[in-house]
């Protein structure tokens, strides 16, 4: 993706997530998470529970949450500090790299087919593991709590910011920093950010509702789900201004822009952001750009430093 200096100068900025959780040190969507959902697992641990957690294609997100694996290994992190089990639901084609993560903070992973796994989503029970807590990845008060502290870094650290561009796979990560926003500055706007093989914000946006959408499996695996979910529409129409969704090939560039000039490894659903403020959708002249994971699997990323663009599913 070559510049091209006749079009307007912008300013596009990056908020990463931690380094897998590695110290106080690290700053951003992990470490933030983990630490908004510790007192909820300190308070379940002292009531003697355990807690179950499903995760967004192995991710994303602490607790329960949809984020490509970052939500599962924040509240692994965090069950883990506590003494507390902490039990993962991931659909059955879940990138390894992702699993890893989730195994090495002590988090116990059971795969089950995707629609299963969505429907856990939906219903907030997963039946053989009942016994435990169910924390939702997404429509979990507290989970949208911690990741409204995003927003309010976002604010701290970039006081003229125009717009946030955040991917969006459920919407408590957007829906999160959105709410943080609007209480203080509602003037700027919150995109969430697809992909083209499946936006099902865009669909419902475009609707006025909640629908099904044809998905295509992807390397984007953090993102692009069936549909929004019905107890997130009301949320997520009132407090996100919009969908910018990108092409395979948008997202795959911007991996790559990451990698080659800032030295940041992002997953797909991760850069899907960073696509999009880069495909010019947005009029805007600070952009922040939230990179919500990198949890990509090897041989993937070095398929698209190469310049191509995978076809492998996750």
């Amino acid at each position: 993706m070559s510049d091209d200096n006749s079009l307007p100068f912008r300013r596009v900025l990056l908020k990463l997530s931690g380094e897998a959780l590695l110290g106080e040190q690290s700053f951003g969507i992990d470490v933030n998470v983990a630490r908004s959902v510790a007192e909820e697992v300190k308070q379940a641990h002292e009531l003697g529970t355990q807690i179950a957690v499903v995760v967004g294609g192995g991710n994303i997100f602490r607790g329960v949450s949809v984020s490509a694996g970052n939500m599962a290994q924040g509240l692994a992190w965090a069950a883990r500090r506590r003494g507390v089990r902490c039990a993962v639901v991931v659909p059955d084609n879940a990138p390894e790299t992702k699993l890893s993560g989730i195994r090495r903070l002590g988090g116990e992973i059971v795969k089950v087919p995707y629609d299963d796994w969505w429907a856990v989503f939906a219903t907030h029970r997963f039946a053989p593991l009942e016994d435990l807590k169910f924390v939702h990845p997404v429509a979990d008060v507290g989970m949208m709590a911690g990741n409204g502290t995003i927003g309010l870094e976002i604010l701290d650290e970039v006081p003229d910011v125009d717009a946030v561009l955040v991917p969006f796979g459920g919407g408590g990560l957007s829906c999160g920093i959105a709410a943080a926003l609007a209480a203080s500055h509602p003037d700027v706007p919150v995109y969430g950010c697809e992909v083209e093989t499946a936006a099902p914000l865009a669909a419902a946006l475009a609707h006025g509702a909640p629908v099904d959408v044809d998905r295509t499996p992807t390397f984007v695996d953090g993102i692009g789900g069936k549909g929004v979910f019905a107890e997130m529409w009301p949320l997520t129409s009132l407090l996100l201004a919009g969908s910018l969704v990108a092409s395979l090939e948008e997202v795959a560039a911007a991996i790559r822009l990451l990698a080659e000039r800032n030295r940041v490894v992002a997953e797909g659903a991760g850069a899907a952001a960073v696509a999009a403020a880069l495909n010019r959708q947005l009029d805007a002249h600070s952009i922040v750009c939230v990179v919500s994971g990198g949890n990509i699997d090897l041989d993937v990323l070095a398929a698209i430093l190469r310049g191509e663009v995978p076809t492998k599913e996750h």
